[in-house]
């Protein structure tokens, strides 16, 4: 069986997470828990992951998958049911990025102002990632009109899991003010099974 590497607290990892959900292949895979930490490398899993990074796929043949992306494709070229999250339409690939972009821009963020010490934050780089977060969303509320017109795929997954995240990480923001269209699309994503089955959950780092 196929064994992921993950953590309940990545949004990368919930993004697979979902996507296993979607395509029936959740009871076909084997959990186990992987304690990476964006500041402390886990040398015994260098050699499974050269980047130390979860979510980190290993198969039965012994081909290793990193990357969220890379994952989900094989969850579904993998699962006989479910939605086919990787159409043709580039349009789903576009939004996947858009969406795990944002994660990419919150990640940093969350280092920047919980885990560096503060004599050494940025308020440069704080701001630089608060306006890229706020232009993602801006121009997400002016499209769930596109999200809501197509069948579920990825790009639903990566945007969802990230305004899941800046709930999560970032509730002090209040992403959903004036954006009363992604909020309500939010909603919705979040009322889906697998997104239920999903949820964050936070821990001790690593030591």
């Amino acid at each position: 069986m196929p064994l992921l590497h993950w953590s309940p607290r990545s949004p990368y990892v919930r993004k697979v997470m979902v996507a296993l959900h979607e395509k029936g292949l959740i009871d076909q895979v084997t959990l186990v828990r992987t304690g990476v930490d964006p500041m402390v490398p886990l040398q015994g899993f260098l050699a499974t992951n050269p980047l130390s990074k979860i979510p980190t796929l290993e198969l039965e043949d012994g081909q290793i998958l990193f990357d969220s992306h890379v994952i989900c494709r094989w969850a579904d070229q993998t699962g006989q049911v479910g939605p086919r999250l990787f159409p043709q339409d580039l349009i789903a690939e576009r939004d996947e990025a858009l969406g795990t972009g944002l994660i990419d821009v919150a990640l940093p963020w969350l280092v920047e102002v919980r885990l560096r010490p503060q004599a050494l934050r940025s308020d440069v780089m704080i701001a630089t990632y608060r306006t890229k977060m706020n232009a993602v969303l801006d121009w997400l509320e002016t499209r769930v009109s596109n999200l809501r017109a197509r069948p579920f795929d990825i790009g639903h997954i990566s945007i969802g899991v990230a305004l899941s995240y800046l709930d999560f990480r970032f509730s002090d923001e209040e992403w959903r003010r004036g954006r009363p269209q992604l909020s309500a699309w939010h909603d919705e994503f979040c009322q889906r099974e697998s997104v239920r089955a999903t949820q964050f959950q936070d821990e001790q780092r690593p030591a």
